[in-house]
């Protein structure tokens, strides 16, 4: 995940103990509308923005197969 969809930062050269301190803890919320799943994250968390730039760098790949 880092190297593809932290490219530009230098959140891509993070430990794995930083990542999930920083990224994976960030707080969420799923939510289920109209046959979707969306993601709702935290607006106050510190990394929040930069965990959105990942999800949004991530879903622009084209699906495997």
């Amino acid at each position: 995940m880092q190297l593809l969809a932290l490219t530009t930062h230098e959140a891509r050269r993070w430990e794995p103990k930083r990542l999930r301190l920083r990224l994976f803890t960030v707080p969420a919320t799923l939510a289920r509308t109209a046959r979707k799943v969306v993601l709702h994250l935290a607006d106050r968390a510190p990394w929040a923005s930069l965990a959105q730039s990942a999800f949004t760098t991530l879903r622009a790949y084209p699906a495997p197969g």
